[in-house]
């Protein structure tokens, strides 16, 4: 495995500014967002917007990645992605999120989720996870990668590409009909096999004009994931697989969730539709 040493919170530069003709989503200056009463079943209008919103969010994760380098800072990845949002008329979904300062989430390493992006600076061998949710025409796409930094250690580089796998596999178990858990049982089994971790405590959810909707999609094998999956029905798997367990600790942030062991983590994500024979990506480039 990797030698990097730890990492520690840097230092998290001003609230960057949107411009006040792009539509904010409704918590921005909230405390919270409003609890989601409408249906998890999407119209085809409500669709087709999402496959904007989620066009525009691949775009951006994919133009700040080609930024990816040693001496680069993860504030840096933020700026690029930011403006990329902007000049498309689309707001960054977490900015402003429950107070979340920056414009997507930088989880580098032993980072599984929600890291906050600073004047930390890139390593050679790190791996660097870019979460990044585009907000336009009243909905939201979402999605994330994780990708590597120089010259990764073959530990390190395998669960990279196994954890992208993994969600390959599980976007392919989706199918009318099927239950929820489906996803989780496919992830799960596949993780065994070389011994990851797979991450319980954040999950997949349901998200349309909501961020989260309050639909719950486990990357494990749960007994009460019994919704059956319906076309028309929009949410994001995630799995966050490990090298170690897949307990965490939160730091005082009260954001950047790390594997309780310190060993490494990847996550990739789609935000997906379900169609009458599958499923539909809706974030791609």
């Amino acid at each position: 495995m990797s030698g990097q040493s730890l990492l520690v919170p840097g230092e998290i530069t001003p609230v960057r500014s949107v411009p006040g003709n792009i539509r904010r989503p409704e918590y921005v200056g909230k405390p919270a967002p409003k609890p989601y009463t409408g249906p998890e079943i999407q119209d085809a209008d409500t669709i087709e917007r999402m496959r904007i919103a989620g066009r525009i969010a691949a775009q951006a994760m994919e133009e700040a990645a080609k930024h990816i380098a040693p001496g680069v800072t993860t504030d840096e990845l933020d700026r690029v992605a930011h403006e990329f949002m902007i000049d498309h008329g689309a707001y960054p979904s977490t900015l402003g999120y429950r107070g979340f300062p920056k414009s997507l989430c930088s989880s580098l390493n032993e980072v599984i989720c929600h890291g906050i992006p600073d004047s930390t600076v890139l390593r050679d061998g790190d791996i660097v996870n870019l979460d990044v949710t585009a907000y336009i025409n009243g909905v939201h796409g979402d999605n994330n990668a994780t990708y590597l930094c120089g010259e990764v250690d073959e530990e390190s580089r395998l669960l990279v590409e196994r954890t992208r796998e993994s969600l390959n596999r599980a976007i392919k178990a989706v199918r009318p009909g099927r239950q929820i858990n489906v996803i989780g049982r496919v992830i799960e089994s596949y993780a065994k096999r070389f011994g990851y971790g797979v991450v319980r405590d954040f999950t997949g959810h349901g998200i349309n004009s909501s961020f989260h909707s309050g639909l719950i999609i486990p990357h494990y094998d749960s007994p009460q994931a019994t919704t059956v999956m319906q076309p028309g029905m929009t949410f994001t798997i995630e799995p966050m697989l490990t090298l170690g367990t897949h307990e965490y600790d939160m730091w005082e942030d009260g954001w950047t969730v790390v594997t309780k062991d310190r060993k490494r983590t990847a996550q990739f994500e789609h935000t997906l539709v379900v169609t009458e024979t599958g499923a539909e990506i809706l974030t791609l480039p």
